[in-house]
């Protein structure tokens, strides 16, 4: 990898920071399962995700001072511009982590307020965008595709830390927002299907994050005080769309590995969190959540380690190919 290719470094790649704080959430779950084996494999994904996050940071500030047009380019482009909401998701879920760890701290009540205000705005710059003059019904359909979900549902990601840091009502309000907007959303990305066609091949991956805002809205609920009976409702949901989203996994997987397929590590790390959290210590439920979290963990094990593969061999930092005009 060359600083020169950090031109192509999209918002999509703080995706990666998404899927392992959701996957060090997950394991720590699993501790009244696993005992503190669990509790020591969430604190290494959690440092993990804090590692890569930095390190995103920074080629992101030297994007911005040498090739401040192309980061432009992804906020306006049709479709990448939803993938800008991956910022402040990843600010949000790293403070969550540290809480869910350590308690309340100032530095992480900071950070997270600062994600999410972001995804706020993130939220509304997307909603923004289709009331412009110039928006085109192509460029509006372009832009419905599950990626959708990360802004406009993205804001119930701070109630799973937002009690514990003292701000319930701020976390409820937001959360709120989401769950308006998830169906909305739903709806126009099914919509998009009949009126343009599925989105493109190298976005297919992305289909994973359906699975995403049921799971995370029933931990949320969880924490604002939803009724057993709502998130289990939810999680029903969430392997609906688990069972959805398999139907394309082998289209997924005969193409070249890419950054979508980051767009399933959150998604699954989320649902294997909820299962957790719904299991009994024991029984056939207990075996199949934690199954079900080995699974997560090897999807994002085996995402990491094609990423790290495709920066060796410079497959992924390079010029995106063109979307064929119907997609």
């Amino acid at each position: 990898m060359s600083f020169a290719s950090v031109q192509h470094l999209g918002f999509a790649w703080f995706a990666m920071v998404m899927g392992l704080c959701g996957l060090s959430l997950a394991w720590l779950r699993a501790v009244p399962h696993w005992g503190p084996v669990a509790l020591q494999v969430s604190l290494v994904v959690g440092v993990l995700a804090g590692l890569v996050f930095v390190a995103l940071i920074g080629l992101k500030l030297w994007r911005w001072l040498h090739f401040p047009e192309a980061l432009l380019e992804d906020a306006r482009h049709p479709l990448r511009h939803v993938f800008v909401a991956t910022l402040p998701s990843s600010v949000v879920l790293l403070p969550t982590v540290w809480v869910a760890h350590h308690g309340y701290s100032l530095w992480a009540d900071g950070v997270w307020m600062l994600g999410a205000v972001g995804l706020l705005l993130g939220t509304v710059g997307v909603i923004w965008r289709w009331l412009q003059p110039g928006m085109t019904a192509d460029h509006f359909w372009r832009g419905m595709t599950p990626a959708l979900f990360i802004p406009v549902v993205g804001n119930v990601l701070p109630a799973l830390a937002g009690v514990t840091l003292g701000h319930p009502v701020w976390a409820a309000a937001q959360y709120g927002v989401a769950i308006f907007l998830w169906p909305i959303a739903l709806v126009l990305v099914l919509a998009r299907i009949g009126m343009v066609g599925l989105w493109p091949q190298r976005m297919l991956p992305t289909t994973f994050i359906t699975m995403a805002p049921p799971s995370v809205l029933a931990l949320s609920g969880h924490q604002l005080g939803a009724p057993d009976m709502v998130v289990h409702m939810l999680w029903g949901v969430s392997v609906f769309f688990t069972l959805v989203s398999l139907t394309v996994l082998k289209r997924c997987l005969q193409q070249p590995f890419g950054m979508p397929f980051w767009g399933m590590s959150f998604p699954l790390a989320a649902s294997a969190a909820l299962s957790l959290h719904l299991a009994p210590t024991q029984g056939w439920v207990h075996v199949l959540a934690m199954a079900w979290l080995v699974v997560a963990s090897g999807v994002i094990g085996a995402l990491l380690l094609a990423t790290v593969h495709g920066l060796w061999r410079g497959r992924l930092l390079v010029a995106e190919t063109p979307a064929p005009a119907q997609a």
